[in-house]
């Protein structure tokens, strides 16, 4: 998750971008209204297309739909395999696309200690 909590890391400057054509309104992959996500929003980048297109709308419809208190919480495993996708295809997406499990955990301490802390009373 990032910092933000409501944006999972990776998807901070995709879910909203400025649509300069149309109006000053950000345009949103997701409208709360109808409860549809737009696949086609140029504001995705292309990512519900491309070689893990059905690994990323798995994860992001996932998160956009959680309930969970720590929004998205729920979808790790998700997210998991849209990361090892994006791995295994190096050619199609760059290191922007790939988050360092490891590395973002060791910036985020009290967050790897609370997630442990869920994990364990969940599998209690």
């Amino acid at each position: 998750m990032s910092a933000d909590k409501s944006v999972p890391i990776g998807f901070e400057d995709e879910v909203h971008v400025e649509d300069n054509a149309q109006s000053d309104k950000p345009e949103s992959a997701y409208d709360p209204e109808t409860g549809e996500i737009n696949w086609d929003c140029p504001c995705l980048d292309g990512m519900a297309h491309g070689t893990c297109g059905e690994e990323f709308k798995a994860a992001f419809s996932c998160f956009i739909y959680s309930k969970e208190e720590e929004k998205g919480i729920d979808c790790v495993d998700k997210f998991k395999a849209m990361q090892d996708c994006f791995k295994a295809h190096p050619e199609e997406y760059g290191p922007q696309d790939i988050v360092d499990d490891d590395e973002y955990l060791a910036e985020q301490p009290e967050q790897q200690e609370q997630e442990q802390e869920q994990q364990q009373e969940k599998e209690q």
